[in-house]
């Protein structure tokens, strides 16, 4: 077992919102990429959109998310699957962090998973 330890002091500013990448890490041989990451009161993550497949696991706080003309709430507890392609923004409207963890793959990534796992 190996824990990796999230740390505030760690976090960069990336899509407009503080980041911390945890994934990959050398002895984790996975075919996804993620980061914790948080959206501080009155903030937004960027608007975007990439052609990895994603999703959100929500941690603390609530915030909405908007994507293709829909906006819904995003809370502790949730999780939202975000399609390639789909354009995209975290809005943190509340006077508390948001924080979530992101998760994203491709098939490269599940390539070279494989090719890692097969050697």
């Amino acid at each position: 077992m190996e824990i990796r330890k999230h740390e505030r002091g760690n976090l960069k500013t990336e899509y407009g919102v503080l980041v911390e990448r945890l994934l990959p890490w050398p002895a984790l041989n996975a075919p996804f990429e993620g980061a914790w990451c948080v959206i501080e009161p009155g903030g937004a993550t960027t608007p975007h959109s990439h052609h990895e497949y994603e999703i959100f696991i929500a941690a603390s706080g609530s915030a909405v998310i908007e994507s293709e003309g829909e906006r819904k709430p995003f809370a502790a507890g949730d999780l939202v699957y975000m399609q390639p392609n789909k354009h995209h923004q975290i809005v943190n409207e509340s006077d508390a962090d948001f924080q979530f963890f992101s998760v994203w793959w491709d098939t490269d990534m599940s390539d070279r998973f494989q090719a890692r796992d097969q050697a």
